[in-house]
């Protein structure tokens, strides 16, 4: 499982030929013949468990009596946010670096549920290198990484603030993290504890793990839900009903791990043939990752959102419509909204 690197907002648009559930009506999307309301979800890679309340949603049929059709995109050429911004979809899988970068620069998305409260991502190294016991250890070291603008400030702020001085090299992984790491091309990696993390254990090559949060970097919301404010404005209803179907399955996968791999595994065979590793990454998600520190799911905070931005504009990572580099730091307070969540107190 791999993040994806946002693609340049000022870049031009590839889109892929999936249907658009917009129209010039509020909660007037696509009704398919049998009264249900078309909504389409744009997955960020091939399933995995961070989609598995949507599978569980899907397979218990809460989509269903929400009234919604839901079609899945598959996972293509062009990110789930230029579709989502480019009105090609009503919603997608995206990540906190994902919608900054996108709704800084203009484009139509914003973020509508957490899927991951807890930052779902690590600096890691091979678990018997004695000689790295804390990122300022990482000095002088080779990185291996996705090639996204923010890995090498976001280094570069862990390793400082640990006492190193930041200085490291930098290669592009063509192979999983713990397979460079274990094969010698690098020395560290970032890869997600929910998965590359568990896999490498299971393969006989764990990894020991530094957490971005103990060294002052801010958390980040991993995996995430977006939508368009065109989508949300036109549609409010359709959208509540949506959210309240994936908040459903994202609670159960929460309380019931075990069966909600079995569900997302049922639907997914031909991907998920490495039954051990979602059920084990199911569990881990449910024990650390779905639920903030309060108990609560799904939920966004304006202090994590502004947090993030200021980070990625002190990098000079955002930029506008044309390219250019913003010239001071973004009003968080539209990337995100809680107001289409159900209310489960």
């Amino acid at each position: 499982m791999l993040r994806r690197t946002a693609l340049p907002a000022f870049a031009a648009l590839t889109l892929l030929a999936v249907t658009t559930a917009c129209s010039a009506d509020a909660d007037s999307t696509a009704a398919a013949k049998d009264g249900t309301t078309t909504v389409t979800l744009a997955l960020d890679w091939t399933p995995n468990t961070n989609h598995t309340g949507i599978y569980v949603a899907q397979a218990k049929g809460w989509f269903k009596d929400a009234g919604i059709d839901l079609k899945i995109v598959p996972y293509g050429s062009t990110a789930p946010e230029t579709l989502i911004a480019s009105h090609k979809a009503d919603f997608g899988i995206s990540y906190q670096e994902g919608v900054t970068t996108a709704r800084a620069a203009g484009q139509d998305i914003t973020s509508v549920y957490a899927v991951t409260q807890k930052t779902d991502v690590t600096v890691s190294v091979r678990a018997d290198r004695t000689d790295i016991t804390s990122p300022k250890d990482l000095d002088g070291k080779t990185y291996a990484g996705f090639g996204a603008p923010y890995e090498k400030p976001l280094l570069q702020k862990v390793i400082k603030n640990a006492g190193g001085t930041g200085d490291f090299k930098q290669v592009t992984l063509n192979t999983s993290a713990y397979a460079a790491l274990y094969a010698g091309k690098a020395d560290f990696a970032m890869p997600m504890p929910t998965w590359e993390g568990l896999e490498a254990k299971l393969s006989g090559k764990p990894l020991k793990d530094f957490q971005l949060s103990d060294y002052g970097f801010p958390a980040i919301y991993s995996t995430l839900i977006a939508s368009s404010d065109q989508f949300l404005k036109k549609n409010p209803t359709v959208a509540k009903k949506f959210l309240a179907a994936v908040d459903k399955g994202y609670r159960y996968a929460a309380e019931n791990p075990d069966q909600a791999a079995g569900l997302l595994i049922a639907a997914n065979k031909s991907v998920l043939t490495n039954t051990e590793l979602v059920k084990k990454s199911s569990q881990l998600l449910a024990k650390e990752y779905y639920k903030g520190a309060d108990g609560t799911i799904g939920t966004q905070s304006a202090a994590r959102w502004k947090a993030f931005a200021d980070f990625e504009y002190g990098a000079g990572l955002l930029v506008d419509a044309n390219g250019k580099k913003l010239t001071k730091a973004p009003d968080t307070s539209a990337f995100f909204t809680n107001a289409y969540l159900p209310d489960t107190k």
